[in-house]
Formats: C-alpha cells, structure tokens, sequence
C-alpha cells in the first residue's frame, strides 16, 4: 500500500471508515501513457465551445492536456463508471463535502480533507441533491503532486456557467457537476473552471471531465483570471490529469460500494 494521508482514532470509528484501507484502483496503463506528452492545442475543447459537450459522440481528443496558446492550460479525462448511476454521482458532491474523511477516503494518498462551509444547506431535507452542492464552497486540502495546497471550489447551477440547462436531465446529459476554483494563496495564477460531464451508458455512466486553467465563468460569461503577461506551467495540467485519472478511477469503484450504505446519512 502507498503511503496515505493519515487517519485519527475519531475517524477510524466513522461507518465508511474501511474505504480508507481499500485499494487504490490502478489507472489503466493506456491513459497513464497518454499523460506522458501533451495534446496539440488546436484539438482541446476552448472554454468558450463548453456547450459543444452537449453533442452526441466524442471529441478527437477526450483525455489529454496542453497549454493553449494564450499561455491558459487546458484538462480532459473520460472516465467509464460502470455500475454508477447519475443519482449517485449527484449524492457524492452533496454528501463529501459534509466531513473531512468522506474526502480522504475517495483518494487516501492524496486527499488529505474538504468541508463544505454551507453545512445547513447540505443538510436541508427539503432541497434536491443538486440543490444542496450548488452555491456552496468546499475548502479543500490535497495534493496534485505539488506538495498539499488549500484549495476553494464554489460550485454552481451549471445554467450561472452558462451551460444549456433544458438539455440536462436527459440522455444527452445526465447532470454536469462545475465550479471556479483555485489556490487560496494563490487566486490568480491558479484560477481554474472545473466541469465534470456525465452521461448515462449501458452499464452505468461516464464521466467528461474539462478543467481550464487560468478561467472563471462569471454569469455565463469566461472571465480570464490569470495574468496576461503569464503562462501556465506545463507541469500544472499534466499532474492535475494524472490526479483526475487516479481520483476518478478510484471512485468509479467506490460508489457502487458506499452508496447503498451512506445515501441517506447526512450528518
């Protein structure tokens, strides 16, 4: 077992405490040598073409990383979730955000906590899944191979991103899961817009993942963030994908497990 962020003897009493001892799922070998060089530029998908996800089939490119050519980085991974069903991937960001090891336990070697600063919200019986993630901020410590940051995500209404909300909820879409984030310390250089883009499958879903580095959405509109006189390191979007294949591939066998058993645990 790879060395793990750590567990206290409080935590080692929580329910879903065994998920911190499973095994990391491995990511398959031929996504790790895709993160190995990055894509061409002109194959990314640009923040402002978002709602192209929307269309049927893929993109030539659906996992990959580069820097653009306005110095902004660009992520995509497609991860299959076989067994995982919308509701649960919508339960997840609502109910992580609750404790700091529900975080942990999604990647143990790398996720060291995150807590949602809308717990009430959270916690609402009366709001959808949906309803109580969007509008919230989670304060997150991990590590993407930098050493551990503190980090910020505030998610929202896909619609505040600018994204067609009538074509989600359906086939084309099950649910898209977004937020600006960024580096606490370190807001403007490490702004990013975050997108997460599921779609059911025969077996369960997949998930589209898109980060643009150096953007926010501001009332549906990309606002860049990072200076114009800067340019992403090549080194941030390649260690962040290798942190999105490894986090996600890890829950794509999580889910099916703690679903069922925490789904309706909410303090």
């Amino acid at each position: 077992m790879e060395k793990r962020v750590g567990m206290t003897e409080a935590q080692r009493k929580f329910s879903y405490a065994k998920y911190y001892e499973k095994p990391m799922v491995e990511v398959p070998k031929e996504k790790i040598a895709v993160a190995e060089c990055a894509m061409d530029p002109a194959k990314a998908l640009k923040i402002q073409d978002r709602n192209k996800l929307f269309d049927p089939g893929y993109f030539e490119v659906e996992t990959g990383y580069c820097v653009m050519e306005d110095g902004t980085g660009y992520i995509c991974n497609l991860t299959p979730m076989p067994r995982v069903t919308v509701e649960m991937f919508d339960w997840w960001f609502a109910w992580h955000g609750l404790g700091d090891f529900r975080y942990t336990i999604w990647d143990p070697e790398d996720h060291y906590e995150a807590r949602s600063t809308n717990l009430a919200q959270g916690r609402c019986p009366e709001l959808s899944l949906k309803e109580k993630y969007w509008g919230t901020t989670h304060l997150i410590k991990e590590d993407i191979g930098f050493g551990p940051d503190h980090l910020y995500a505030n998610f929202v209404k896909p619609a505040y991103m600018g994204f067609d909300e009538e074509k989600i909820g359906t086939k084309t879409c099950g649910t898209i899961v977004t937020s600006n984030s960024g580096i606490l310390n370190d807001p403007m250089a490490s702004a990013e817009c975050m997108c997460h883009f599921v779609r059911e499958t025969s077996d369960g879903i997949e998930l589209r993942s898109r980060f643009w580095l150096g953007w926010h959405i501001i009332g549906g509109k990309p606002v860049r963030i990072l200076p114009e006189q800067k340019r992403t390191p090549i080194e941030k979007p390649k260690f962040l994908l290798a942190h999105n294949m490894k986090e996600f591939q890890n829950l794509a066998d999580l889910l099916p497990r703690i679903y069922p058993e925490e789904k309706d645990h909410w303090q």
